[in-house]
């Protein structure tokens, strides 16, 4: 079992560790509820290291990237980041990661933890296709970085205090390389999973501990508190994110998952499976991605079936829990066609009930 940089801080403070990805993670520590309203009113904090990172160098870099993501590259400039997902070549979806932009000839790939060995082969694949120099111009350096998340409408104003560089103005999806806590050439960015702003810090492994306490330390007025990987999904789920495994995988396309704003069909951008998603795009195609608000009190988990006033099966539950902030069953949800339309009434099979649920646009919460 792989440990982060961070883990002896995780087993310090008491945290309910559990195997994910590979590595022993923080699943909770004060409880759910609590942490993720922490980071809906304050500041908090996440160990995500176990998160990919794969290097993308030299004068083929922006024509990789820009094969075998979606969206596209040739829209980013030098500290931009970018959301998007591999296309598997069978109209399928290999994993989504976010994508920044250094310079013309320098790439980081951010990929989830779960996927980084088949996200590693698949990059790996096309590079060696187009001639490219594994381990330096596409290099996998996920066991060498640490990466904290500092989530919350107060993390900028908290994390400012560490560093000369301008954070707290910094736009949504957008990095750059600071000094921060006494630790050079930091990347600090603002992406989030979580829908209440904030920001990410990648280090160097060796740097981790001097990381962590100086964000504890600068975090200390603000309210900061340390949150486990079970708030983490349920605020990306409160929010409307996609989870790789529960709401996309290598069956489902970006277009059937209500990701088409990824999904670029510009001139120049040809990327895998272009023409299977551009044809989805304009003939259509189901089922769909959408979200729904039980009505009925129960809570809606993955596979669970849904149905229509008659009890016909419609779709299935891709994702669901019970929202901490509105105490609401909330979820997302493959349906077929007929059944997208916002204010739609639908039924969720819930231990041998048709319990009712409204299609509703995410997130499932005001921001403040």
């Amino acid at each position: 079992m792989k440990r982060t940089a961070f883990t002896s801080f995780h087993e310090a403070l008491g945290a309910r560790m559990a195997p994910f990805a590979g590595y022993n993670m923080p699943i909770e520590y004060s409880g759910i509820k609590d942490e993720h309203l922490t980071v809906r009113e304050k500041v908090g904090v996440f160990d995500v290291s176990h998160m990919g990172e794969f290097w993308v160098k030299g004068p083929k870099a922006f024509d990789l990237v820009q094969k075998i993501t979606s969206n596209n590259v040739a829209e980013l400039f030098d500290g931009k980041v970018q959301y998007s997902c591999f296309p598997n070549g069978k109209g399928g979806i290999v994993d989504d990661l976010l994508v920044y932009r250094f310079n013309t000839e320098t790439y980081l790939l951010v990929v989830n933890a779960a996927n980084i060995d088949k996200d590693w082969a698949w990059c790996e694949k096309h590079a060696r296709a187009m001639g490219m120099v594994i381990g330096k111009e596409l290099y996998n350096a996920s066991d060498e970085i640490c990466q904290l998340a500092i989530q919350g409408p107060l993390a900028l104003k908290a994390m400012q205090k560490l560093t000369t560089a301008n954070v707290v103005d910094m736009e949504y999806y957008t990095f750059q390389k600071c000094d921060f806590a006494g630790i050079k050439d930091v990347i600090f960015s603002t992406t989030g999973y979580t829908g209440s702003g904030g920001c990410e810090i990648y280090v160097a492994n060796n740097d981790g501990a001097k990381l962590w306490k100086a964000v504890f330390e600068a975090g200390a007025g603000f309210g900061i508190k340390p949150i486990g990987l079970g708030a983490r999904d349920t605020l990306r789920l409160e929010s409307g994110f996609c989870l790789y495994g529960n709401d996309i995988n290598d069956e489902t396309s970006a277009i059937q998952a209500g990701l088409g704003w990824i999904t670029k069909f510009v001139d120049g951008n040809h990327f895998i499976d272009r023409e299977v998603w551009e044809k989805q795009k304009n003939d259509g195609v189901e089922p769909r991605l959408k979200g729904f608000v039980m009505i009925d009190k129960g809570i809606p988990r993955q596979h669970y079936k849904v149905v229509d006033a008659q009890g016909s099966e419609i779709g299935e539950v891709t994702s669901g829990t019970m929202s901490p902030l509105t105490n609401l069953g909330i979820g997302m949800a493959y349906l077929n066609k007929g059944w997208w339309k916002e204010g739609t009434e639908i039924y969720i099979q819930i231990r041998n009930k048709n319990l009712k649920a409204v299609v509703t646009k995410p997130p499932f919460f005001e921001s403040k």
